[in-house]
């Protein structure tokens, strides 16, 4: 599966975890050496850490 930074994926997080929205932040790499894609669930409640990120709200709703 060929994914593009900013594209945004429910997955499945697997037992005792539930569905999640999850965003696309790594680069596009035609030559890549590993199949791998880097992604960060999007939710709605905020942990006040220094390490999240506010996205606008209308960015999701297309």
């Amino acid at each position: 599966m060929k994914t593009k930074p900013g594209e945004v994926y429910r997955v499945d997080l697997g037992a005792g975890a539930k569905m999640r929205m999850m965003l696309v932040v790594s680069r596009e790499d035609q030559f890549a050496p590993r199949a791998l894609t880097l992604c960060v669930p999007i939710t709605s409640s905020s942990r006040d850490s220094a390490y999240e990120v506010e996205l606008p709200a209308r960015l999701f709703s297309k």
